[in-house]
């Protein structure tokens, strides 16, 4: 097993290296001009000069790269071009509203997927097809009018949560779970659908197979045989998924904080953006690809320990 996982690990660390220096020459040669971007549009040539030679933006691309990525694997992620301010105290200040909703989100979704999608696999017939219209309006729906119809309301029409804000934890625990119970259920929709789905049709497939039936004839209960046997076969298409749907949610989030009026990352990279701040930008993109790639190696880990025949691969 540590074996398998240190080659899965080696194999996510190459593949960031890989996105993100081919991430950062792409932002490159698109023509963005930091300088331009935190001055505004009305600076003028000469003031934008001299701000490109205070960014070190002069220099050749491959010396600003070497001196970004240096400073990243020692973790050291940058200043802001626009605010001044570190980037990784930036990401850090709005990092737990973001991780609210995205684990929040793939509980929910985690939850009610495997329940409807189990339910709608063991009960064919009108309930199955009923749970299959409810699963694809869920999917359909986007979830920035989900956000908007559940802040109209449930949050501005019956002020039984609040329309905006983020209370933190450690301040109110009750507070905070009133503050991202919409975000978090805007989020979760979509991701509920795609789950339960998954899972149906993994159920169906497995519940199908040859030694399933050979289990039934045996005289062991539909519940031992779905709960031991099952699941446990159907579970990994599920479980990438899940893994998708947890980035999903992190970048997702952008325009849901929005709506609600949260300060997470996802107002911080529509900000950078839109200024052109570079240093913020590719902090949020080695968060992203960090992120991928440990949820990759979790879900790898998963697939191991349910099938060890993975780990001959």
């Amino acid at each position: 097993m540590g074996a398998f996982i240190l080659k899965r690990l080696l194999s996510g660390v190459g593949l960031a290296f890989v996105v993100l220096t081919g991430m950062y020459f792409f932002l490159q040669l698109t023509g963005i001009d930091p300088a331009r971007g935190s001055l505004g549009l009305y600076a003028t040539p000469e003031q934008v000069a001299t701000k490109r030679i205070q960014l070190g933006l002069d220099r050749s691309i491959f010396s600003q790269y070497w001196d970004w990525l240096s400073h990243a694997l020692r973790g050291d992620l940058g200043t802001s071009f626009s605010s001044t301010s570190s980037v990784a105290e930036l990401m850090a200040n709005r990092f737990p509203v973001t991780l609210s909703l995205a684990i929040g989100a793939v509980g929910v979704a985690a939850f009610f997927g495997v329940l409807l999608g189990t339910l709608a696999a063991v009960k064919p017939g009108l309930f199955d097809r009923f749970l299959q219209v409810v699963m694809v309006f869920g999917f359909a729906l986007p979830n920035f009018w989900v956000a908007i119809i559940l802040a109209v309301t449930l949050a501005v029409g019956l002020r039984w949560f609040p329309a905006t804000g983020y209370v933190s934890l450690g301040s109110d625990p009750a507070g905070w779970l009133q503050s991202i119970t919409l975000p978090v259920v805007a989020i979760a929709i979509g991701s509920i659908a795609s789950i339960a789905q998954q899972l149906r049709n993994s159920i169906i497939t497995v519940s199908a197979q040859d030694y399933i039936r050979t289990l039934r004839s045996r005289g062991l209960s539909n519940r031992t045989i779905l709960l031991t046997h099952v699941l446990r076969n159907a579970a990994p298409p599920a479980l990438t998924m899940l893994s998708l749907q947890f980035i999903a949610a992190l970048s997702g989030a952008a325009i849901v904080e929005r709506v609600f009026g949260l300060q997470g990352l996802g107002s911080v990279a529509i900000n950078a953006s839109a200024e052109s701040d570079l240093p913020v930008i590719m902090g949020l993109l080695l968060f992203t690809v960090v992120t991928v790639v440990v949820v990759n190696l979790l879900v790898d880990i998963a697939y191991g320990a349910l099938n060890p025949k993975v780990r001959m691969t």
